[in-house]
């Protein structure tokens, strides 16, 4: 049967819950007059992808196409757009609209916005259509949802920025993590751990990594410059760490204990919870007995992902990827399953989509 000639925009979709991705065309809408069109260059791929093309949150809407770390160049700009030119570089992340009316939108915290924000991936929009990501040739947003990628930053380096970057970083700002000398356990190095950890780095704090495997000590100390590594099983070495810290950044999702993490944090330390395990278990009285908070954060609104961005340009912080065709995403949505990564697949759109 001959495409649809109204089809403008190539990419790669699941077409039903087995999550396999396929080549697929639809059509972008016209570019308005406050939106941009982006030609993308590079998406990263994040854990969402995986949940969604398999419809792990059931409300998954067919054919889906995912991504949502998404840079690349302006090839279109609207009669109103004031922020950006053509040939610019900018990044896309987790949402592309919102009421922009509420308190968060107006805070820049249009994630949280009040009417539901409306995200990259399988939403939908204004218009009634469904939303679709970053496994695609272009993607048309309103300016407000677009970010610039500062001058000289690597495209490919920059995908992972736009969500695995920002989920830390938001936490870690309205937390006040950014004070040289405190310090932070990270729980997990995968593509949010190691960010937490850089950022930790940068801002001058000491930071500790929790894994579950002595294989990641070289590279949590040596590559990313982690200043402790402890095998979160040991209890002889969890016991050493008792309340020595302020802050834990937990990024794993998979089940796990939280007591022995709670212990290591110093009276009124606080544990932001980025990962999404299905429960969390633990010993009210260690919050009590500690002053301790739990916080949950997700990604994060359009005035912290700009500062972010601009934070990673001044100070060279540069995320760990594995570039690939976007002919390999299904070997590497499996690698991604099984943690076999590091840290972050980022898929190269601009010479691998046809």
């Amino acid at each position: 049967m001959a495409s649809d000639k109204s089809e403008n925009c190539p990419a790669w979709a699941a077409k039903d819950e087995s999550g396999v991705l396929s080549p697929y065309k639809f059509k972008r809408r016209d570019v308005g007059k406050d939106d941009i069109s982006v030609k993308i260059t590079h998406c990263g791929i994040c854990y969402a992808d995986v949940l969604l093309t398999r419809n792990k949150f059931g409300k998954s809407l067919y054919p889906l196409v995912p991504g949502h770390e998404i840079v690349g160049t302006v090839q279109e700009v609207g009669t109103d757009v004031q922020r950006f030119k053509i040939g610019d570089h900018v990044g896309v992340g987790t949402f592309i609209n919102s009421c922009r009316d509420c308190e968060y939108c107006n805070d820049g915290l249009e994630v949280h916005c009040a009417d539901g924000v409306i995200t990259t991936i399988n939403s939908v929009d204004v218009d009634g259509t469904i939303t679709k990501g970053g496994y695609s040739s272009f993607i048309v947003v309103h300016e407000r949802y677009c970010h610039r990628i500062p001058d000289g930053y690597p495209l490919a380096l920059a995908a992972p920025l736009l969500c695995a970057g920002i989920t830390v970083y938001t936490p870690m700002i309205r937390h006040k993590m950014n004070h040289p000398g405190k310090s932070l356990g990270v729980v997990g190095l995968g593509g949010l751990g190691h960010m937490a950890v850089k950022f930790g780095k940068a801002f001058g704090m000491n930071v500790t990594v929790f894994s579950t495997s002595i294989s990641k000590k070289e590279e949590a100390l040596n590559l990313l410059g982690a200043d402790n590594f402890v095998v979160s099983s040991d209890t002889e070495q969890m016991e050493a760490l008792d309340k020595s810290l302020d802050f834990i950044i937990d990024t794993a999702s998979g089940e796990h204990p939280f007591d022995p993490y709670i212990t290591t944090l110093k009276t009124a330390g606080v544990l932001v919870l980025v990962g999404a395990p299905s429960e969390v278990k633990l010993t009210p009285v260690k919050l009590l007995r500690g002053m301790i908070s739990i916080s949950g954060s997700a990604s994060g609104g359009t005035k912290h992902t700009q500062e972010m961005l601009d934070f990673c340009g001044a100070h060279k912080i540069y995320p760990k990827v594995e570039v690939i065709p976007i002919q390999y995403v299904n070997e590497a949505l499996e690698r991604l399953i099984k943690n076999d990564v590091k840290y972050r697949f980022v898929i190269d759109i601009e010479t691998s989509l046809e």
